[in-house]
């Protein structure tokens, strides 16, 4: 190969490198930039849930009142479907507990949806579950997601 092939493969590689690099200052402010949601507590989180929803085109978005809301947070719809959301801010991954609640509150308040919203991640037999009984699973990525489209 001559050096002008060589320098043409060289600058590509350069520029290969240069943008993965970016894409990876950006993951990473990203996921700092987050990072606050890890700090709030149970009603901050749900409330910053719920207006995360409405920017997401959600409507009548409604956080329930805190006891006796048989594990629902809020209250949502969306182009004619309607949610029955549980929030978890939790430090560990979210288990099965979440999701039978969703289960549960998705029948008690007569939706079509139930979900599990967390800014963690959902342990493999919560995921099983979730399967299981049709409730959808949103995870830190997800809200991470809504979070820039705002």
């Amino acid at each position: 190969m001559n050096s002008e092939i060589w320098m043409a493969l060289a600058a590509l590689v350069l520029a290969v490198l240069i943008c993965a690099g970016a894409i990876s200052a950006v993951r990473s402010r990203q996921r700092k930039r987050a990072g606050f949601i890890d700090d709030m507590e149970g009603h901050e989180f749900e409330y910053f849930c719920a207006e995360l929803l409405k920017d997401s085109g959600f409507k009548e978005v409604e956080v329930t009142k805190g006891s006796g809301d048989y594990g629902i947070d809020i209250l949502a719809e969306k182009e004619g479907v309607t949610y029955a959301i549980q929030c978890k801010c939790y430090a560990d991954p979210v288990g099965v507990k979440a999701v039978q609640e969703a289960y549960a509150g998705r029948d008690y308040y007569d939706r079509m949806v139930g979900a599990v919203l967390t800014n963690q991640y959902f342990t493999a037999p919560a995921v099983d579950a979730a399967k299981k009984l049709k409730i959808l699973l949103w995870d830190r990525g997800y809200l991470e997601d809504m979070m820039e489209e705002r």
